[in-house]
């Protein structure tokens, strides 16, 4: 039976399923729309779906590298305790595997994949997980990072993947030494490697607002110029790496480190979970010590 749009439409207004996922529950039962709502039912992708408007905040980051290819990799749940459990350990694995080897562009295109080239398409795959954790789940970002053979990568997790830094060296090959870089970057977190990559927009505009507030403090306009200069460089010094102080040894900067091991960072990429996100307002403790009392 020929499967026409108007079908796979009501199905995904009765389950909240995705496209693809209605298109081949209908397939696979020969366009009867109760089968197909079963079917989806079967998967886990109908319940997946109910869940799709629920908040998912926390999670977890992970890193995963195979030659000289590596992706850091971001995936949402809606409470802290899935982190631990070794199914979501799992999906991040196999997330973080497809990206390897597909390189999808997007999320969007990476959700539309087959597994690792095979099977059920990756947003199956995670819906089906949704149904055996109970929670939603989603693949938020990710980023692939690809070295030369005269490179190392820096990889660091922080409070078990609660933060996630995949850092990209040059010059070196001591993976030490981009550990530390990429320690750095999570404790410090800087915005840009070097000051060439400010946009003039963003220097100017922090320039005028550093003169403001000179000249706010009653400081005399004939000196206000330098002084601002001189708080842009502790501007700088604030978002860009190679400015800062290095963590482990505050009174060397990060370049100096680096010149000294003859080593560049050409890129590097950090992600803390849920920044950005709505977060839940209601306390769990609380909530559960309301339904004790009862």
């Amino acid at each position: 039976m020929a499967i026409t749009a108007q079908m796979v439409k009501e199905l995904r207004e009765k389950t909240g399923a995705g496209m693809m996922d209605c298109k081949k529950a209908l397939t696979e039962t020969d366009g009867d729309l109760e089968k197909a709502i079963d079917y989806l039912r079967e998967k886990g992708i109908a319940k997946a779906a109910k869940k799709a408007d629920r908040i998912a905040a926390e999670g977890s980051t992970y890193i995963a590298s195979e030659g000289n290819t590596a992706v850091l990799i971001e995936v949402n749940c809606e409470t802290d305790f899935v982190t631990k459990n070794e199914q979501f350990k799992t999906l991040l694995e196999d997330l973080a595997k497809h990206l390897l080897t597909q390189k999808p562009a997007t999320v969007e295109e990476a959700l539309q994949q087959k597994l690792n080239g095979d099977g059920d398409t990756v947003e199956t795959y995670i819906n089906e997980a949704v149904a055996k954790i109970g929670e939603k789940i989603s693949l938020r970002r990710f980023e692939i990072s690809t070295k030369t053979d005269n490179g190392a990568f820096g990889e660091y997790l922080h409070m078990g993947g609660r933060i996630g830094v995949l850092a990209l060296l040059e010059g070196t090959t001591d993976e030490s030494v981009a550990k530390d870089i990429a320690m750095h970057i999570a404790a410090v977190n800087p915005k840009y490697v070097s000051r060439d990559e400010v946009s003039e927009e963003v220097i100017n505009h922090e320039r005028e607002v550093l003169k403001q507030q000179a000249l706010n403090e009653g400081k005399p306009e004939n000196i206000v110029e330098k002084m601002v200069e001189g708080r842009l460089g502790k501007f700088f010094e604030e978002i860009c790496l190679l400015e800062q102080g290095f963590v482990k040894d505050p009174d060397q900067k990060v370049k100096k480190y680096l010149a000294d091991k003859g080593a560049t960072v050409k890129s590097f990429v950090r992600f803390e979970v849920g920044e950005g996100l709505e977060k839940r307002s209601e306390n769990f403790a609380e909530e559960v010590m309301s339904q004790v009392k009862k």
